[in-house]
């Protein structure tokens, strides 16, 4: 991975939850013939990022990882909630870029092309958080300049980067992307219509 612009830009890919919701490690769960977390991974730019993270409770992301050349960070408690993931990644790559992207591993519509295109209004617009959305509406992934790291290493329970978003509302620059790829695989309903709708296709 080649980062040919300033400033650097990391990515955290966070995917040690329990999927409480979900009722088993959703991630290791298909849509369109390949695994959540192969999306997830295949989301990445390589080309604008220039390092990634995992951080994960699970063997087979953890094997996964490795294949694509991914730093791998175990996280022991995943019980001790978002938080935890969020500074695991973040202490991982604070000192070796300017910024961290962080992505969720349950957005399997995301399009590379789309984060690569967020990584571009962040380094236009290097001071502040840039968020994905559609139409007004904040998801995921966000990129934190190296300035937010401390607050992020600081959160506490099951509380990630919206915590820290909402006390700098003013400094929070939306972009825009597809409403389908804002999509969370929360419940296995969600991945059935997914898959009935890829199905259809």
């Amino acid at each position: 991975m080649k980062n040919k612009t300033a400033p650097a830009v990391g990515c955290v890919i966070m995917a040690a939850g329990n999927a409480v919701r979900f009722g088993e490690n959703k991630l290791a769960t298909f849509l369109d013939g390949k695994t959540l977390i192969e999306h997830a991974f295949a989301a990445v730019p390589a080309d604008s990022i220039t390092s990634v993270c995992v951080v994960t409770q699970y063997d087979e992301v953890e094997e996964l990882a490795k294949r694509y050349g991914f730093q791998c960070v175990r996280n022991d408690r995943p019980e001790d909630g978002l938080s935890r993931t969020v500074r695991l990644g973040t202490e991982a790559l604070s000192g070796t870029c300017s910024a961290i992207l962080y992505l969720v591993s349950d957005q399997p519509l995301l399009r590379r092309e789309s984060v690569a295109a967020l990584i571009g209004c962040y380094r236009q617009h290097p001071d502040a958080i840039v968020g994905a959305s559609h139409d007004g509406k904040r998801g995921n992934p966000c990129i934190f300049p190296k300035k937010y790291f401390p607050e992020l290493c600081a959160l506490t329970g099951d509380t990630g980067g919206s915590a820290v978003i909402r006390r700098h509302e003013s400094d929070l620059l939306l972009f825009e992307v597809g409403e389908e790829e804002l999509t969370d695989v929360d419940t296995k309903a969600i991945l059935e219509k997914l898959n009935a709708q890829t199905a259809s296709e």
